[in-house]
């Protein structure tokens, strides 16, 4: 007998033309950057992070961050990735250079990461 399935309730969506590029916002509908790349882990196969940029002007000087995918909510309307945070909370969030990224596989700087957006580590 086949087991009876939870309807999905969330959309599959392709990351080169649904997902980067897209904007981020604060609740309060304040522009936070937006999603620049799709961090994968491999292993478990699941979404890591959402690679952000913030900051600079017309792309020059921005700051990227690794946010955890968990920290991040799709909202239809808005047609923008949410994030319960504001511009002051990335600001000082750990962030990197992008021409200089850090090895996102390394433990303590992912679990540095998931403790700073207060996401559940998945590992």
């Amino acid at each position: 007998m086949a087991e009876a399935r939870m309807a999905r309730t969330s959309p599959i969506v392709k990351t080169n033309k649904e997902v980067i590029g897209r904007k981020v916002v604060n609740p309060q509908g304040e522009s936070l950057g937006k999603v620049e790349e799709v961090m994968v882990d491999a292993i478990p196969g699941r979404v890591a992070y959402a690679v952000l940029s913030f900051g600079g002007f017309l792309g020059v000087g921005d700051k990227l961050f690794a946010v955890p995918w968990s920290a991040l909510d799709w909202n239809p309307e808005r047609q923008a990735f949410v994030i319960n945070a504001d511009k002051r909370f990335l600001e000082n969030a750990p962030g990197f250079d992008k021409n200089n990224w850090p090895d996102m596989s390394d433990t303590t700087l992912r679990t540095s990461i998931y403790n700073y957006y207060k996401a559940q580590p998945y590992w």
